[in-house]
């Protein structure tokens, strides 16, 4: 006898303004595979830190060849997000990675559950996710920034961790 399907669901009342964000690095040459490798420790650091707004992380594979790695987390809201990716040590990490991506390249994509999503593809030598068909734009001047991109009204507490001009 087959065994019943045990369906669930889940409400989410509580929670008006989760965003959920998937983050990818993919390694486009071997000298990426110390970059990839050398996140890990970093991150796993960090989100035992348990940074305010954070709810839940999950560590992702995407593929084994070429090595592609990522995660999803589900925050309280962007402002808690933002928060974080623009204090230490995300901000050193991304400093780091936008003035040389090591042999890697990185994305992420973030939904909203009040509606909308936004996206980013630094050195991505294959179209990953949103980038595979929707049409590309330099992320510049109103693409820069995901507050910007994702068209959140307000401005962020913290400064970007480089500015358009520094890269």
């Amino acid at each position: 006898m087959a065994a019943k399907v045990n369906r669930r669901t889940v409400d989410l009342t509580a929670y008006p303004d989760l965003v959920v964000i998937y983050l990818g690095m993919r390694v486009n040459r071997l000298a990426g595979l110390k970059t990839l490798f050398g996140f890990g420790p970093q991150i796993a650091s960090s989100v035992a830190a348990r940074p305010d707004g954070l709810l839940l992380h999950e560590n992702l594979v995407f593929s084994l060849f070429p090595p592609h790695a990522g995660m999803r987390q589900y925050w309280r809201d962007f402002d808690s997000l933002e928060r974080w990716a623009r204090s230490e040590p995300h901000r050193e990490w991304w400093r780091r990675f936008l003035r040389d991506s090591g042999g890697t390249g990185f994305w992420h994509e973030t939904y909203f559950m009040r509606g909308g999503m936004e996206a980013v593809y630094d050195d991505m030598v294959q179209s990953t996710g949103l980038l595979a068909f929707a049409p590309i734009q330099p992320a510049r001047g109103g693409m820069f920034s995901a507050r910007d991109r994702a068209k959140i009204s307000g401005t962020a507490a913290t400064p970007a961790p480089l500015r358009e001009d520094e890269l």
